[in-house]
């Protein structure tokens, strides 16, 4: 068993163990945190996703963003390219159903989708994260993949790609992939936690 698989079990098992009024109180906290930050405060249209496996809920951000008229999408499975995401709007109360993982997923036509580049800002959800913008996903490379466009840029220009996590998954560093996607920093329950790269 590789490191990776080993933290990769060990975040998801402490994640899992929170009772669901503990995560809910952290997920509050990390979205009354990031209210506050130019990044969520100037962006207009961004990409939440729903929470699966005890990560921490963008709920609370999501429903603070349509109180202030930004739009939110959630992922979407490609069926056109193979591990690839989509962004789907969606506002409370739209039509949800399970992908091939058993995580909803707004239910619309392939010409409501955005192109990535539309979006502003983007709130992924992530196993374990350190201080230079790594991010340790479930193992899909959705992510990855959908947003590799973003490796090819010199400066950060949109869409914003921001982790969403727990403060006891961040860890001293973790390995970089040559595929992998740098985030620009990572909310949690304690505030908006830059990257340095």
């Amino acid at each position: 068993m590789n490191s990776r698989s080993d933290l990769r079990r060990e975040m998801r098992n402490r994640r899992q163990a929170l009772g669901d009024a503990q995560r809910m109180r952290l997920s509050e906290c990390a979205a009354t945190c990031f209210s506050r930050h130019r990044l969520f405060l100037r962006a207009q249209r961004m990409a939440c996703y729903l929470p699966n496996d005890g990560e921490l809920d963008p709920t609370p951000l999501m429903t603070l963003a349509w109180t202030m008229g930004k739009q939110v999408y959630l992922p979407v499975l490609s069926h056109l390219r193979s591990n690839h995401l989509l962004f789907a709007p969606y506002t409370p109360g739209d039509a949800l159903r399970e992908n091939r993982f058993g995580i909803p997923e707004p239910v619309v036509s392939l010409r409501h989708m955005i192109n990535l580049k539309g979006l502003d800002l983007v709130l992924a959800p992530l196993v374990a994260f350190d201080g230079q913008g790594n991010r340790l996903g479930m193992g899909g490379g959705f992510y990855d993949r959908s947003f590799a466009f973003l490796r090819r840029r010199r400066h950060w220009l949109k869409p914003h790609l921001v982790g969403m996590a727990y403060e006891f998954q961040r860890v001293d560093s973790l390995e970089h992939q040559r595929w992998d996607v740098p985030l620009q920093g990572v909310v949690t329950e304690r505030g908006f936690v830059a990257t340095h790269r």
